[in-house]
């Protein structure tokens, strides 16, 4: 879930077939002039010389391998896409080798650019595999970054279009493109590549949804008093009507809904399925609004016959997309609530919801299914009663009898300058160079992560070759203005984060090098990190325990616990809050941290990473009540939400900040970033590559402001000044004896009224 280059790329993939012609790709019909280095488009901004190989091989050069120029290949059978030539990297003997280009002198830093490229691949043995566009700059003092700005996976059959973005902050002395990423023997094609500066993108449009009505359900017959009518059997199976299903709302949909009337008891029951996508389905095509929030919610349940665990799924095909509404997984006959959410964002030519999931042969049971647009602003106004509960204490600053006479009826007033809860960004350090994002950083959190620089393949990338310089910098400057910081990740479970001479080991010498990764960096930094993620993605990978045993991961906890017992030690896991992975289900999540503490792995910490699309206040809260009961700190670890239009994603940030805040299980929030292009998703940022705020952007700055407390008034005949304000830091000023004053006090949690005495 995470980039593990300093900077982003932004992917987006076209595929292009042979026979379709050069209007496949919009390509500039201009006159072509020569410079002194190569061919340039007339007019054209593109900073890459000879980009389409008008001039042969000019400017261009393999970066360990050969390159050739083509009109054609395979006796005819491979032809450029567009134009008239195409290159190719041959003779290659390692993955990184490919065509480049260098680019020194021509990027500039702080400028949003997007590069395309059209590619493929040719060889004898190797029909696909990933092509990638990555940058190479080294800095004055000698630090090399590598950054990935696309990838694909790519066939010798097609010319595949990649698409990516980067921005540079600092002052590389020099700049190579290159593409890379084919196994030996596998030459890459290039038709064109184009390093353009980015199109500004217009702001987004504030979306509205005309007569939108809250809270009601969609689905035609959904109490089925009408027997099956609305609905229809997806495949060859059989729907027909029972009886005997709950009557009562699922819990997320009630608490979304709230007093409702009950179910009628009635249920769909699906036999005679053939295959596991069978099951009962409605067109609601008409009935949908765009940019509205939808919530799914019912009750499902299946027929004897399962072997084992089975899935069942709310499922919406959006003009042959599939977009997942919600599922889940269990292994009994017994009624359980499913649960997700949707929104649709382009007008569709037809949407069909279905239910699906069980093996063949196994019969399907829906009852009770709603699907209903949210009443979002209903939800915040609850969350803020609930924020006030936990989120806030009653205060008494009360005056020494002595100076009372001087100052009864004095105005008093009393400003918050620092809320204690925790609010971070995870930084690169590459984002250190940028002065106006660590301008942003420091003023508005408290928290930092780094976003790769502390993991063991960016610490360690060749065995006994370390590179700490990068984590110590960024430190360095977290230290200097008093952020927390979070030390994210030691391990990650998932094979493809894993350096290859580390996958290359065997059990012995891997045992010696878990060791060795966890003597050396928590020694390093011993009490300088006040949290890990010990082993990221448990619930996704299972690098660890399948070379090592099932007992690593808890002595991993263990042993990092006994070098560094000052910090929480935290699982780390994504797709845990939104009801869309059932490998990540929060009783999943749940079973795994009870499995580790009975192994004597000391968890102090539920990290939930956040990378979330359309979230729902029950579904979320829905998750972070099931964790809770462990009695654990919960954190929302890598926060991030992502829509293009600016105001749907100011709204999705709002529904996940509001419901952590006012739940009593969270005890820290960090995001994913905050910048343009330099997040791991796109669509994502608070501040634009510009540097302006966007709507996402003010809306977060807005909720800071909302919690943070000020109070004036004047002080009572007791000597008393009372309020309720949030946790943190509070300056006071008040007017004794014809003087100004001024002092500082700390709010912490408490039921009781904290009094603050004053000696005047």
């Amino acid at each position: 879930m995470e980039t593990h280059n300093s900077y982003l790329a932004v992917l987006s993939i076209v595929i292009l077939h042979l026979g379709l012609s050069a209007e496949s790709i919009p390509v500039p019909k201009q006159v072509y002039q020569a410079t002194i280095t190569g061919l340039v488009a007339a007019g054209d901004d593109n900073i890459i010389l000879n980009p389409r190989f008008e001039d042969g091989l000019n400017n261009w050069s393999g970066k360990g391998c050969k390159i050739e120029l083509h009109e054609s290949m395979e006796d005819g059978k491979v032809f450029p896409q567009s134009r008239k030539f195409f290159a190719s990297a041959t003779n290659r003997t390692e993955n990184w080798n490919g065509i480049e280009q260098e680019i020194t002198g021509r990027v500039q830093r702080k400028v949003a650019y997007e590069v395309t490229a059209v590619v493929r691949i040719y060889g004898d043995n190797v029909t696909s595999a990933g092509v990638q566009i990555t940058l190479w700059v080294q800095e004055p003092d000698s630090r090399e970054q590598y950054i990935a700005i696309s990838k694909s996976e790519t066939t010798d059959k097609d010319w595949v279009q990649l698409q990516g973005e980067f921005l540079l902050n600092g002052f590389p002395s020099r700049s190579v493109i290159y593409l890379e990423g084919p196994p030996p023997g596998t030459d890459i094609l290039v038709n064109s590549l184009v390093v353009k500066r980015a199109n500004k993108i217009p702001a987004s449009a504030r979306p509205f949804s005309k007569n939108a009505t809250f809270g009601v359900n969609i689905i035609e017959n959904g109490n089925l008093d009408d027997g099956t009518m609305g609905w229809f059997p997806l495949g060859n199976c059989a729907l027909s009507v029972g009886t005997g299903s709950p009557h009562v709302l699922p819990p997320m949909a009630r608490d979304s809904l709230g007093p409702y009337e009950s179910l009628s008891g009635r249920y769909i029951i699906v036999t005679n399925r053939l295959d596991s996508w069978m099951g009962p389905a409605q067109m609601i095509t008409d009935k949908l609004k765009l940019y509205l929030t939808y919530q799914v919610s019912a009750w499902v349940r299946i027929g004897p016959g399962a072997t084992g665990s089975e899935l069942v799924n709310v499922a919406l095909d959006v003009d042959g997309q599939w977009i997942n509404g919600g599922e889940i997984e269990f292994n009994d006959d017994q009624w359980h609530e499913i649960g997700g959410s949707f929104r649709i964002e382009k007008q569709p030519s037809y949407v069909m919801v279905y239910v699906q999931g069980p093996a063949s042969d196994v019969d399907l049971m829906v009852s009770g299914l709603q699907i209903f647009p949210v009443n979002r602003q209903a939800r915040f106004k609850h969350l803020k009663k609930q924020t006030d509960k936990i989120r806030k204490r009653d205060i008494i600053l009360k005056f020494s009898r002595s100076g009372i006479s001087n100052i009864v009826g004095n105005s008093i007033k009393v400003r918050q300058i620092k809320n204690s809860f925790p609010l971070g960004s995870c930084v690169t350090r590459t984002s250190m160079d940028n002065d106006k994002f660590v301008k942003f950083l420091v003023k508005n959190f408290n928290w930092a992560v780094f976003e790769n620089e502390l993991k063991w393949s960016w610490t360690e990338p060749q065995e006994g070759k370390f590179n700490y310089r990068d984590a110590d910098e960024l430190l360095d400057l977290c230290k200097s203005y008093n952020m927390e910081v979070r030390g994210h990740c030691i391990f990650w479970e998932m094979e493809y984060a894993i350096q290859s001479w580390v996958r290359s080991l065997n059990a012995s010498s891997l045992m010696t090098a878990v060791q060795n990764r966890l003597t050396g960096l928590l020694t390093r930094y011993k009490g300088k990190f006040r949290h890990y993620d010990v082993n990221n993605e448990m619930l996704h990978g299972s690098f660890y325990p399948d070379r090592l045993g099932k007992d690593i991961r808890a002595n991993m906890f263990k042993t990092a616990h006994e070098l560094d017992p000052f910090a929480t030690l935290f699982v780390n896991d994504y797709h845990i809050e939104d009801a869309s992975d059932i490998r990540s289900t929060p009783e999943k999540y749940k079973q795994q941290i009870l499995d580790l503490q009975e192994q004597g792995a000391p968890v102090g910490g539920i990290g939930i990473q956040g990378h979330i699309d359309v979230p729902v206040g029950p579904v979320v809260c829905s998750a972070l009540d099931k964790l809770g009961t462990l009695g654990i700190p919960v954190w929302f670890t890598e926060l991030d939400v992502s829509s293009s239009n600016e105001y749907v994603r100011a709204d999705d940030l709002e529904v996940v900040l509001r419901e952590a805040f006012a739940h009593p299980a969270v005890e820290g929030v960090i995001l994913w970033g905050f910048w343009e292009l330099y997040m791991s998703r796109k669509n994502a940022h608070l501040v634009n590559a510009d540097g302006k705020i966007n709507a996402a952007g003010k809306r977060f700055l807005a909720l800071k402001k909302e919690w943070q407390s000020h109070a004036r008034g004047r002080i009572n005949e007791l000597g008393e000044f009372r309020f309720r304000g949030f946790h943190g830091t509070y300056n006071v000023e008040f007017v004794s004896t014809a003087k100004q004053v001024n002092m500082t006090f700390v709010v912490d949690q408490g039921e009781s009224p904290l009094v603050v005495s004053i000696d005047l």
